[in-house]
């Protein structure tokens, strides 16, 4: 079958340097909705074939459906009002810092093409909470639900980290559904050491004690990372019940190169940063089931990381993901993959 992203588009894209073209398709996107007419094609393109509804209740939140964009794909929240017309039910927007962020040097966003996987070492680059939150403020109204996904920035020390996650919260809670705290990225340094108890929880609890003064809380969600061992798994999932975290959102991207097809040359010549897509499929996969046995049933599990085609996220599902995020898999897939993993759902009824 004809695919016009994998024959024409992914090839154009794939020979721009990676940030350059993810620019380019986000401008596309964000033009598409201003052209009269356009929006009501995009739409028809990119809905399911197979219609039926998938909206469920989650946090006390409805969604239009339980597909996702990943946080880091919209960092500055500009593609909000042209998602709902590719499939999605909802999106992370970020991350967030409480003051804009240029970001680390480019290039910083590479492909892996044989390995179907992705390696950014970006930074939290991004406008910074004010800008962002006047930008969601004009919003057009639509069912897509929005996570503010927030984080701390770069020169901030680590003992004062809870106050700009504080901040973030203050500052977006009129503008988004529910907020994810980012402590898993590598590319900020010192930050993946937030994950130890004391400062997981003056964070946590720094946040839930703002969220507890809103006349209807947020739903909190917190990131993790693939490259947790069991033991910090446990503890992260003891602290997230005892404060009230509404969930899990698992995973962010890994520092490990395994499985990768790449020669080690090609390799090495990226360098550092977190890798996604493909090749931590099975770390992934791994780590939801590890974490859902820990959970049980007291905490809601999002599910992130490998999730590049419809049989992947099915798999997450099954495995007890109330929901899935996308980004790699768009890279190497992409806008059609939200509408094709929806038609797998609607043929999957004991699913969803």
């Amino acid at each position: 079958m004809f695919n016009p992203y994998k024959q024409i588009a992914k090839q154009l894209l794939f020979s721009m340097e990676a940030e350059q073209a993810h620019y380019l398709s986000a401008a596309l996107l964000r033009i598409s909705v201003q052209i009269p007419g356009l929006n009501n094609v995009i739409k028809g393109i990119f809905s399911p074939q197979n219609v039926k509804d998938l909206s469920f209740e989650m946090a006390g939140l409805t969604f239009k459906n339980p597909i996702g964009l990943a946080a880091g794909f919209d960092k500055n929240a500009e593609l909000v009002d042209t998602l709902p017309l590719l499939g999605f039910g909802f999106a992370e927007i970020g991350t967030v810092t409480p003051r804009p962020q240029i970001g680390n040097p480019r290039p910083r966003l590479f492909r892996l093409p044989k390995s179907e996987g992705v390696v950014n070492r970006m930074g939290f680059n991004n406008d910074g909470m004010h800008q962002i939150a006047k930008r969601l403020s004009k919003r057009k109204k639509s069912e897509l639900v929005i996570g503010g996904n927030i984080g701390k920035n770069k020169d901030t020390p680590n003992e004062k980290a809870h106050e700009d996650y504080s901040a973030c919260f203050q500052c977006l809670q009129p503008y988004v559904d529910y907020f994810t705290i980012n402590i898993s990225s590598p590319n900020t340094p010192g930050l993946r050491q937030l994950i130890e108890k004391e400062s997981l929880l003056r964070i946590l609890e720094s946040v839930q004690n703002e969220n507890q003064k809103l006349q209807k809380a947020k739903p909190i969600f917190l990131k993790i990372s693939p490259d947790m061992q069991e033991g910090q798994l446990e503890t992260v999932v003891e602290i997230c019940k005892s404060l009230k975290i509404s969930g899990i959102v698992s995973n962010n991207t890994s520092i490990s190169r395994q499985n990768l097809l790449e020669s080690n040359a090609e390799i090495e010549a990226i360098g550092a940063g977190g890798l996604s897509g493909k090749p931590i499929k099975s770390r992934s996969a791994e780590l939801f089931s590890i974490l859902k046995a820990l959970c049980k049933n007291d905490l809601l599990l999002m599910a992130s990381g490998g999730i590049m085609n419809p049989e992947d996220a099915l798999d997450r599902f099954s495995a007890g993901a109330k929901a899935v995020q996308l980004y790699s898999g768009l890279v190497y897939e992409g806008p059609g993959l939200p509408s094709a993993i929806l038609n797998a759902l609607a043929m999957k009824p004991e699913i969803s």
